[in-house]
């Protein structure tokens, strides 16, 4: 099969999904074209910030586009290509999109919430402080195995005396110098769009304008670090990141990143289609494995290949990126669609390409057993990924070196503009939990005293949590990745349960809504006691070395479990007695700044009925 067939045919029924069920799904629900968005309303200099179409798409886009894409489908294509192209092509459009813009439209409808709090509105505050603690232990699997990720594409070679092979370590020095650039860059770029209210063309001049700079001073001046070096720095990273004003640090690299993003997916399809036309494009890889085989080795199609591509088909990570941050940057109501149901399909799109870019490559790996591609570097899905597409850059005439660093950066840009968002995220969870009334996180220590005070500041919280994922960190992304599957895909079954009694209480209709959590639930519990009992073997067999890494993700896989279990019954529960238009949306909130800027001297703005579509 040509690799060039395959990216066409994807393409054409990911953007039929999106005109038709995208905008079928848009215009049940409702949309209000009058209305003034929580953005503007509640826009405090901190959370909430109004921004434009392109930049709240590209800081979800950024968010969820992570290591789920490239690392969860090429992992899976041992049931061979087609299983996972299925998957990804039917679970982005009916799962995945839905999923991420009904989260989205149901926090903007209610001023903004959380999903946290939205549970806590429809569902009662146990299942809200009880999702909290689920939300916190899932955003530390996350930075476990996403920093691991980073680190290790960072991290030095050693040659075969032990010394570092500058040439083999030269991709990996270079994007982390430039991913080191790129935050006090993105912080400059920021601060002057805002200053001199840039937009646009000019705005998009300066981004790439300075991507030139970043990318020369970064290849002039690699940082060499082992991997432990690296686990720090990003950690100091993730620390800032995650504790500073969203518009002060995050909205802007999303921005950038997004565009870089943008360019190396345009890169991978021109690749394609240029390897095509010369006859090097052909899909080598196993079209369906033999499962029975993997089925006898431990391998099962079900629940595996659900749960190890999430990103590219349905990720319940998404939902928190969709509530905690998205929502409170949305502009327009009508953005809603192409930010939360949009990003989705053009990360499923990206999930497309990993397939096909790992299926060109099979060929080339070593076939003597060794894991290694014939260049000698280890066959990991990244890797893969990235010299598949510099393959591809080379054949239409990029040199070979920047284009190696350029996926090298772009790879590890996947991985670490996510992790950023969840460390944000994992921080306003861990500072929710102590909230007494449903209130934003900033409010939670609010009153408060003794620990609970010190728990709920925004530092402690921020370092509690990345210590936490540092130390599962260790174990290594690829022991933890089945963990963060079977965990992620039950966070989007929580949030599918909270999305159907939100349409029902609202008086909207949620039918849509039914097929994936049932799925869902039964894929996910199956998952995580299949990773119970994998732990629990290990920890029988294993020496010393690895009872810390393995005895903690049992903790985590039990303690998943059980709360998942009291949430989704807590969530099925009032599903099921609440009555159809009982809680319509809330009345619109102002913050000082927001009823200065955009309330016109007006008490309150009239609340949108949330279902007739106007305009």
């Amino acid at each position: 099969m040509n690799g060039m067939v395959i990216v066409v045919v994807a393409a054409a029924v990911l953007a039929v999904g999106y005109v038709a069920y995208g905008r079928w799904l848009a215009k049940t629900w409702g949309i209000d074209r009058e209305a003034l968005t929580p953005a503007k309303r509640m826009m405090d200099g901190k959370n909430f910030s109004p921004a434009s179409c392109f930049t709240a798409f590209s800081h979800q886009f950024s968010s969820i586009c992570g290591a789920g894409p490239v690392t969860g489908t090429i992992a899976a294509m041992m049931f061979g290509w087609l299983p996972v192209l299925l998957w990804v092509l039917v679970g982005g459009i009916f799962f995945g999109a839905v999923h991420d813009f009904g989260a989205l439209y149901a926090s903007v409808k209610n001023n903004g919430k959380s999903l946290a709090q939205l549970i806590e509105k429809y569902i009662g505050r146990t299942g809200r402080r009880l999702f909290l603690l689920f939300s916190w232990l899932f955003t530390i699997i996350v930075i476990a195995a996403f920093v691991d990720m980073v680190a290790g594409t960072f991290r030095v070679i050693p040659d075969a005396a032990g010394a570092v092979d500058y040439a083999a370590s030269y991709a990996g020095g270079t994007a982390g110098t430039i991913s080191i650039l790129f935050t006090f860059v993105a912080i400059a770029f920021g601060w002057i769009c805002r200053r001199f209210k840039l937009s646009g063309v000019r705005e998009l001049a300066l981004a790439v304008v300075l991507f030139v700079l970043m990318f020369a001073v970064g290849m002039q001046f690699p940082v060499y670090l082992d991997k432990n070096g690296w686990f720090a720095v990003i950690v100091v990273y993730l620390l800032f990141a995650a504790a500073m004003p969203i518009q002060t640090l995050k909205q802007p690299r999303d921005y950038l990143t997004s565009i870089m993003m943008i360019v190396m997916i345009v890169c991978a399809v021109v690749g394609i289609f240029v390897l095509g036309a010369a006859g090097e494009a052909q899909m080598t890889a196993p079209m369906v494995a033999d499962i029975s085989a993997l089925a006898e080795g431990g391998s099962y199609l079900f629940p595996l290949l659900f749960v190890s591509v999430a990103c590219g088909a349905l990720s319940g990570f998404h939902s928190l990126v969709s509530t905690n941050t998205s929502s409170k940057q949305v502009e327009k109501e009508q953005d809603m669609l192409p930010v939360g149901y949009g990003a989705m399909v053009l990360e499923s799109f990206v999930g497309v390409l990993a397939i096909v870019v790992a299926a060109i490559m099979f060929s080339d790996l070593n076939t003597a057993g060794t894991g290694a591609l014939n260049n000698g570097v280890a066959a990991t899905p990244f890797s893969i990924f990235s010299q598949g597409v510099a393959r591809g850059m080379t054949a239409f005439g990029v040199d070979s070196t920047l284009a190696t660093v350029f996926m090298t950066m772009c790879v590890s840009a996947l991985a670490l503009t996510s992790v950023d968002a969840v460390a944000r995220i994992g921080r306003l969870s861990f500072q929710e939990f102590f909230a007494t009334t449903n209130d934003a996180a900033e409010e939670a220590g609010a009153g408060a005293t003794g620990a609970v005070k010190v728990l709920s500041n925004t530092w402690v919280a921020t370092v509690l949590t990345l210590a936490l994922g540092l130390a599962l960190a260790f174990g290594g992304y690829t022991n933890i990745w089945p963990l963060f599957g079977a965990s992620n895909q039950l966070l989007g079954g929580m949030t599918m349960i909270t999305l159907a009694v939100f349409c029902k209480c609202t008086g909207r209709r949620g039918f849509m809504l039914y097929v994936p959590v049932v799925f869902l639930l039964v894929c996910t519990f199956t998952s995580l006691v299949q990773s119970t009992l994998g732990c629990i073997a290990a920890l029988q067999a294993s020496g010393a070395a690895v009872i810390a890494t393995s005895g903690l993700q049992l903790v985590f896989a039990i303690l998943l479990m059980v709360l998942g279990v009291i949430v989704a019954y807590s969530c099925l529960k009032e599903f099921f007695t609440k009555e159809s238009g009982s809680l319509p949306d809330e009345e619109p909130e102002w913050s000082q700044e927001g009823r200065a800027r955009y309330g016109h001297g007006d008490p309150v703005e009239a609340p949108s009925d949330g279902v007739k579509v106007r305009g």
